[in-house]
């Protein structure tokens, strides 16, 4: 697996490995970069439009819609929708796991623990959406939380979750371990060296295809162009700068990777509406 793409960020805590967001009031086009965990997570569309990409298949979720991303499936999420809103809840699966030497232990859940059977990303046609989706609103409604009562609901409502899911024939699909290696390294190259100067010359050079190849298969397998993924990268990188130190704008710029000061200016007021100065003095 390649640590470049990990999500560097925690999910839960040790005391409570469950962790929720809602994303929602995002006030531009936006496409969080491919990236893994190993915690298993439901995507659950509120409202708006979501284009959800897992390991390299695209769909295209509407308000309603559940999705599913197993523990290490390279995934990224996007939407041009303004009033898209959504929520994610990550957690590993040993957090709902008894762990009790039963069938049901030894059938389904270990079988899913060790990534032998696997959910499938998306539901079927014949699964029960409403009764889904209101069990995944009990759990929202829970969420966060720090109490022991609401976290035993928590994981109570995640295994009936799964009980409604196993009444779906053949839910649950076996793992023949298929993966992309090229897609893989390509990723985790230019994680690795995206502050640098860095083209679609360099990456052609060091995985020995065509530059016409590499810009194509950007936009087939990813949906983005890209320099729009550099500048993805590069930005989200500036915006941590501008955040937690004390550098220039010029320095910056030239830490996140971007060639000039006026160039990273330019784009950064492009992409989220304020110029790097004022965004580092919002309170």
């Amino acid at each position: 697996m390649y640590l470049e793409l990990k999500e560097n960020r925690p999910h839960g805590t040790k005391a409570y490995p469950y962790d929720q967001s809602y994303i929602h009031k995002i006030s531009h086009t936006f496409q969080f970069p491919v990236h893994w965990h190993h915690e298993f997570e439901i995507i659950y569309i509120a409202q708006g439009s979501l284009d959800i990409s897992i390991s390299e298949q695209l769909y295209q979720g509407t308000s309603g819609d559940i999705y599913f991303v197993n523990s290490k499936e390279l995934h990224f999420m996007g939407s041009a929708d303004r009033n898209v809103a959504y929520y994610t809840m990550l957690f590993p699966l040993e957090f709902i796991s008894l762990q009790t030497d039963d069938a049901l232990e030894t059938e389904l859940m270990r079988p899913l623990r060790n990534g032998i059977l696997q959910f499938p990303h998306h539901l079927p046609n014949n699964a029960d959406k409403e009764n889904l989706s209101a069990i995944l609103n009990k759990i929202i409604s829970l969420n966060p939380c720090s109490d022991f009562p609401s976290q035993i609901r928590t994981r109570a409502f995640l295994l009936e979750f799964i009980a409604e899911l196993k009444q779906t024939q053949n839910f649950f699909m076996e793992n023949y371990g298929v993966s992309n290696t090229f897609q893989r390294e390509l990723l985790a190259f230019i994680h690795g060296h995206f502050m640098e100067s860095l083209s679609l010359t360099t990456l052609a050079g060091r995985f020995h295809l065509s530059e016409k190849y590499l810009s194509r298969y950007f936009k087939e397998h990813f949906h983005i162009s890209f320099i729009q993924y550099l500048n993805h990268l590069r930005l989200t990188h500036a915006k941590k700068l501008l955040e937690t130190s004390e550098l220039s704008i010029t320095e910056i710029a030239l830490c996140s990777g971007f060639s000039s000061d006026s160039y990273f200016i330019r784009i950064f007021k492009k992409t989220y509406g304020i110029s790097p100065l004022k965004y580092r003095r919002l309170p």
